[in-house]
């Protein structure tokens, strides 16, 4: 793997659905002013958005670390718990463990982590009580 071009950790709070979605709004701006291609800053600001609101929705809050090379670049969101008891079904389109305020609000669907999977080149996730972190990676050629 080249040399870092950028590398920045943006913290993301729980529950804070005022700010919600600004993380994945810096790095898509970011993105467009490197001169990414338009697919992939697409592909990615769906996931960064996914992900985002997956930590502001079911965590006690987190961060997310973007990461530029020349090839890649590799999004990885972790949070402090509680964990997803359920991988599995997690990624199944559909399923969802949002509260019923928060599906009021619009949020919750069951898509998140299923759109990050379609969106991103290369996808992994780990959980545990004590967390949960998602990487996403993105071919740059």
């Amino acid at each position: 793997m080249g040399a870092e071009v950028f590398h920045e950790i943006w913290p993301v709070a729980a529950r804070d659905f005022v700010t919600a979605g600004e993380v994945s709004g810096r790095i898509k701006r970011l993105l467009k002013q490197l001169g990414v291609d338009a697919g992939i800053v697409r592909r990615l600001a769906v996931a960064a958005y996914e992900v985002e609101l997956n930590i502001v929705i079911h965590s006690l809050g987190g961060e997310m670390e973007l990461k530029i090379t020349p090839e890649t670049i590799k999004l990885t969101a972790r949070d402090n718990g509680p964990g997803i008891p359920d991988i599995d079904m997690a990624m199944r389109e559909g399923y969802s463990t949002a509260s019923d305020d928060v599906r009021v609000m619009g949020f919750g669907a069951g898509m998140g982590l299923p759109n990050i999977q379609r969106n991103a080149d290369g996808f992994g996730i780990e959980s545990s009580p004590a967390g949960t972190t998602v990487t996403m990676s993105f071919a740059l050629q």
